[in-house]
């Protein structure tokens, strides 16, 4: 089973609940999801950073939809290492992840969406994107410092939405 880091934004999109998303890039990102469940290991920070933005942003309505299925079930197999993994990831003096790059070009990468550039790093381990531009945005430096960017509904944002 193959590990795999998933942006809060690809359950978001599957979930239908962004707006204009070209229904390629839904479609995409609902297979990503089916595909994640039933084959490989989910990567979580063993603070729950991750989970918690998970429930934060999903909409848990019933029926559920393809977004609010994957968050039950990383909550079903949050605690068995067969789907879902734990990882530790250290925080320096500032409460900072350790493991995210201190330098000049990823300054102002989202702040949000560090934890998951950091377990990306950690692990080695892409970070699965579907509709965040930051990602696409500080990809070379990403890139440059070991953090590698799966984009599930390819790097050029004005494809990502329906005219």
């Amino acid at each position: 089973m193959a590990e795999v880091i998933i942006d809060t934004n690809v359950a978001v999109v599957a979930n239908r609940q962004s707006p204009k998303v070209a229904q390629e890039c839904i479609d995409a990102c609902a297979e990503f999801l089916a595909v994640a469940r039933a084959e490989h290991v989910i990567l979580l920070d063993q603070d729950d950073e991750i989970r918690a933005e998970y429930a934060r942003a999903l909409s848990m309505g019933r029926p559920y939809q393809l977004g609010a299925q994957f968050l039950v079930h990383v909550l079903q197999h949050q605690h068995g290492a067969r789907h879902v993994r734990l990882v530790h990831l250290p925080k320096d003096a500032a409460g900072m992840f350790a493991d995210f790059p201190t330098v000049a070009a990823l300054a102002k990468f989202d702040l949000s969406d560090r934890k998951f550039a950091a377990l990306g790093r950690r692990a080695g381990v892409p970070v699965t994107n579907a509709t965040d531009s930051d990602w696409a945005a500080h990809l070379p430096a990403l890139n440059a410092n070991g953090i590698a960017v799966n984009f599930l509904c390819g790097c050029d944002k004005t494809k990502w939405f329906a005219a």
